[in-house]
């Protein structure tokens, strides 16, 4: 047979090969059953094919968190005084792993993170699956699925994955082997809002009843859409802000595409800076700190939630002034930046050096580069440090940076 054409049989082998390798694929399905009355949800995750995952090892944090475990195949619990493990390995064929877990977390100052009540639930979908390290069968791709069983008299619920039925998502993470739901979820009888900002859905949740400014928070996010992306250009297909009225926490967080915004929190705040803006930057750069070296993350959400309202409009220059003294003012006592803990003392000293950065980028290219740029590369990275934060940041510049010569970051 002439090269040419054992050539292209071999080619042919491989591509049909390929097809089949890539072509296992086995349904993972998540159900979950809200449970008012317990404060918890009962989750039960079914494989259709147990034999092709060997083992899920699940960190299962602060001991009791969840309980009741039930298992088709083996299922070994590690427990001690604050942290427990749970390892699973499921039989073959068809093959369920269910549990209750606990819903409502409270902070130290008694308010809640997370809470299910008669009427309506807002929780994190990382409580309901705990991470795990998944060890499959080579060529095997899980396809999750998550479905939600609601109590009587409950309409709806939001997340941020798409939808593919009325209570049924469709999870999918290519940055995980395990695909689990993640994320802030709403559920109950719920007032929403939505519209379509670029290529991205854009959903405001609230239980009714709540106090959520669901248009006022479409408002500015429309306002100020085109700057975001010119900065971050990302395009999730959905983006959900969820948010409720006391006893909830009275702040705000941003999780894998959404945001939780208490309900009396203003869109603006009296020093001019946004706490939905910084969420929404969080969201977009989803910027991956080292410990240690929190206040890179922090002060660039700080200083866009600035930046971008100043970009949109939506700040005059006597305001941009005022903040800046207020900024200078409150950071003036940090000597370091570095650390696992960040003050709002240190992360206004961090704004005041981005700020510092970005005009000694302008300044040293000639206006043909920012700051901006140094945060389009940190987007591309999967873990940031303050080493990497300079070195980028000289790159850009093209030289050594005198604003980054400082105590602060050593």
């Amino acid at each position: 047979m002439p090269l040419r054409y054992q050539l292209s049989l071999g080619l042919a082998l491989v591509m049909v090969s390929s097809l089949l390798w890539a072509a296992k694929k086995v349904d993972l399905d998540y159900h979950v059953r809200l449970l008012p009355q317990s404060n918890q949800a009962q989750v039960r995750m079914t494989l259709a094919d147990g034999a092709a995952v060997r083992s899920l090892d699940f960190d299962l944090g602060a001991t009791g968190s969840y309980s009741d475990f039930k298992a088709d195949g083996q299922w070994q619990l590690s427990p001690d005084a604050t942290h427990s493990r749970g390892l699973w390995h499921p039989t073959p064929g068809k093959a369920s792993l269910s549990y209750r877990v606990r819903l409502n977390q409270l902070r130290k100052n008694g308010s809640f993170e997370t809470l299910i009540t008669p009427q309506w639930a807002l929780f994190r979908g990382e409580q309901l699956v705990p991470p795990a390290a998944l060890d499959q069968q080579d060529g095997t791709e899980l396809v999750s699925r998550l479905e939600f069983e609601l109590p009587d008299g409950w309409k709806s619920v939001e997340t941020a994955w798409p939808r593919i039925g009325k209570n049924r998502f469709r999870i999918d993470d290519i940055s995980r082997l395990f695909d689990r739901p993640t994320g802030w979820m709403l559920a109950g009888t719920l007032g929403s809002r939505r519209t379509t900002l670029g290529e991205t859905e854009v959903t405001v949740a609230a239980p009714k009843g709540q106090g959520m400014h669901r248009m006022d928070v479409l408002t500015l996010l429309t306002f100020v859409w085109p700057h975001v992306q010119a900065v971050f250009p990302r395009n999730p297909a959905k983006l959900l802000i969820v948010g409720a009225a006391s006893p909830m926490w009275k702040g705000s967080s941003a999780s894998r595409n959404s945001i939780y915004l208490y309900s009396g929190l203003p869109l603006v705040s009296e020093s001019g800076s946004s706490p939905l803006l910084r969420e929404v930057v969080q969201v977009f750069s989803a910027i991956n700190d080292e410990p240690g070296h929190v206040w890179i993350g922090e002060g660039l959400s700080e200083y866009y939630a600035i930046e971008l309202m100043r970009r949109a409009g939506g700040m005059s220059d006597e305001r941009y002034q005022a903040l800046q003294h207020r900024l200078n003012t409150a950071g003036k006592g940090v000597t370091r930046l570095r650390g696992q803990q960040v003050s709002p003392a240190m992360v206004a000293r961090a704004v005041t050096l981005m700020q510092a950065l970005d005009r000694e980028i302008r300044l040293q290219t000639h206006n043909k580069r920012s700051l901006d740029d140094v945060s389009q590369a940190l987007m591309r990275m999967g873990k940031v440090n303050t080493e990497s934060f300079v070195q980028l940041s000289e790159s850009v510049l093209g030289a050594d940076s005198e604003v980054l010569d400082t105590p602060l970051l050593r």
